[in-house]
């Protein structure tokens, strides 16, 4: 099974040199690449939120086993959905799914099911592989799409896939998707995100969680976000630390009504 594109050529380019070469002009990292247990980058168009998406990434030193958890915006298919099975196929080529990783996280929780109905339209992790091309050609791709979780829910998902990548030795990276407060004024946007990436920062998935559903921050990926964070945990993360926050003002040069972005690293 191969997955298609569903959005080159709208999201980023769909020509291979194009993309590439606008891939590698925003992998500029102030800092050089160092191990990461997690990554948050957003999965807005390039043009939008490449900027945030290549500082982040291009801050880690990627492994060859790479999972990307992205939010449902197209509520198709299982809740907790992972492809473990066939390639993924960007502009850039066919990227390998992780077929040992996807079996040895079914098999550590039942929440999470085989289904290529939920990716099949899902941008939020596709924008995402792009990048890891550049800088892992070698990748070994799992991709894992969310949809309505409960706290218990994600809390039980990202224990089973931190077990499941610590089961299997050797590095990993995770990469959480999402854009952060959506269609308000860039000064409240920042004001809400603040209180989000805060409970990043401090290491808090339950927090976090707990926040963006309290003050009804519109940051589509927090499940992701808070599964990954918990995962981060069982696997011993110790730090985190904002790289970039951007919004879409910043490309149109209009604050009233904006797309919010953050890149974060958790090691």
């Amino acid at each position: 099974m191969v997955r298609v594109p569903a959005v080159a050529g709208q999201f980023y380019p769909g020509d291979p040199a194009e993309l590439a070469a606008q891939v590698r002009g925003y992998l500029k990292a102030a800092a050089p690449p160092a191990p990461a247990l997690l990554a948050v980058s957003p999965h807005a168009g390039y043009i939008y939120s490449g900027a945030v998406a290549g500082q982040v990434l291009g801050r880690v030193s990627v492994p060859a086993r790479v999972v990307v958890a992205g939010p449902n915006h197209h509520g198709l298919g299982a809740q907790a959905a992972v492809m473990s099975q066939g390639r993924w196929q960007t502009p850039l080529g066919q990227v390998e799914l992780d077929q040992e990783l996807g079996e040895e996280l079914k098999g550590q929780t039942r929440l999470v099911v085989e289904d290529p109905a939920a990716h099949r339209l899902e941008h939020s992790l596709e924008v995402q592989v792009p990048f890891l091309q550049i800088l892992r050609p070698d990748l070994r791709l799992t991709p894992l799409c969310l949809g309505r979780l409960s706290w218990p829910q994600c809390q039980e998902i990202g224990e089973a896939l931190g077990r499941a990548i610590k089961s299997l030795g050797g590095p990993a990276l995770m990469v959480a998707s999402t854009d952060m407060t959506h269609y308000e004024s860039a000064k409240a946007a920042k004001a809400k995100d603040s209180r989000a990436i805060e409970r990043i920062l401090a290491l808090d998935p339950r927090g976090l969680y707990d926040t963006v559903r309290g003050l009804d921050i519109s940051m589509c990926g927090v499940l992701p976000t808070t599964v990954c964070l918990v995962a981060a945990l069982e696997l011993g993360a110790a730090k985190a630390e904002l790289v970039a926050y951007a919004h879409s003002g910043m490309v149109t040069g209009d604050d009233r009504q904006v797309v919010a972005y953050a890149g974060l690293l958790v090691s």
